[in-house]
């Protein structure tokens, strides 16, 4: 790709509309200082200095989306509790569109509660649970997506299944189906219980351990041909057009058709790899949207992933300094 055309393509970002569809949570975040080991048990002294709360699973998806400058549409069920009001009024304070959101009186809202000390994640507490919603909010939510999906101008629909149950197998079948009829190409970022269930997706991106959980075999993950021979089943297997397979410090492998390449990880001074998968997601499935090339749809969404590692807790991109990157990476190409 040329500047121009790298240029251009940031900026049609913001014509772009994004339904997400997933789990959803609270990322509650203590941040302190340590600075002894408690007399009681050999663990650390966190003392908290500032408490933060943020958007987190599918919405952070949403954030990211947003933060490229197109408008996403998120859509999922929280509870009817205190943490259901503090999500809604996060959404509200980040200028997120709430048409999408169902409340259930059988579930609570997710939180994740992050301790961090000396900037390091010393533990995480989850308040959650991850049995499916049930047969008649099932209805109901696909009912409410398919409005959007007539209603609403959608470019790509991703689904950001984190197993917490809201994402059923007649959901994922009705919407794959509902998104053929409009040749609305669909995004999956897959956990393990419906791995299997999203046959036909446009783009599926797991990561290795996934990718072997999903399959159910073990492989060489050093190896690149155990690697490709893996990703080629799961492709046949599940009728996938294009497979994005993130590498961690290896960086990304994607196969379609015709692209089959691995994109190497750039070095960065990594802080926490947290919320890295929602990003990879999030810019893939824009550049999906815009109809780029496979080779650089894993060459932008692996610059994006890398940049939100560099810093600590789950954050969104920033488009200016991804831009920036993708422009460096790109001169480098063409001089070579």
């Amino acid at each position: 790709m040329t500047a121009r055309e790298i240029n251009k393509m940031f900026t049609s970002f913001k014509d772009l509309r994004v339904l997400i569809i997933g789990d959803v949570m609270i990322d509650s975040y203590l941040w302190g200082k340590v600075h002894r080991i408690s007399p009681e048990a050999p663990v650390p002294v966190v003392s908290i200095v500032k408490k933060e709360r943020r958007l987190g699973g599918a919405a952070n998806v949403a954030l990211n989306v947003q933060a490229m400058g197109a408008t996403p549409i998120l859509c999922s069920v929280i509870g009817v509790d205190k943490e259901g009001s503090r999500f809604l009024e996060l959404m509200q304070k980040q200028k997120l569109s709430m048409k999408g959101i169902l409340k259930s009186r059988s579930r609570i809202t997710t939180i994740k509660t992050r301790v961090i000390g000396n900037n390091h994640q010393m533990i995480r507490v989850d308040e959650e649970v991850e049995h499916d919603i049930t047969q008649a909010e099932t209805e109901q939510f696909i009912h409410l997506i398919t409005y959007l999906i007539k209603h609403e101008r959608i470019d790509v629909i991703i689904f950001e299944d984190y197993d917490k149950g809201l994402i059923t197998i007649p959901l994922i079948e009705h919407v794959v189906l509902e998104a053929k009829k409009r040749k609305i190409p669909t995004v999956v970022d897959p956990k393990k219980k419906h791995f299997s269930d999203y046959k036909g997706v446009t783009l599926f991106k797991p990561n290795l351990k996934e990718l072997k959980e999903g399959l159910k075999m073990d492989f060489d993950q050093s190896n690149i041909r155990e690697i490709q021979k893996a990703v080629e089943l799961l492709r046949s297997k599940m009728k996938i057009d294009t497979a994005l397979i993130t590498l961690s410090e290896h960086g990304i492998y994607i196969s379609s058709k015709k692209t089959k390449k691995i994109i190497p990880a750039h070095v960065r001074n990594i802080a926490d790899v947290s919320g890295a998968g929602d990003t990879v997601t999030s810019v893939a499935s824009l550049c999906l949207a815009l109809k780029l090339k496979p080779e650089w749809i894993a060459i932008i969404s692996n610059l994006a992933g890398g940049l939100v590692c560099e810093e600590v807790g789950v954050v969104p991109v920033d488009k200016d300094h991804l831009q920036e990157e993708t422009l460096a990476l790109a001169t480098k190409k063409t001089l070579k």
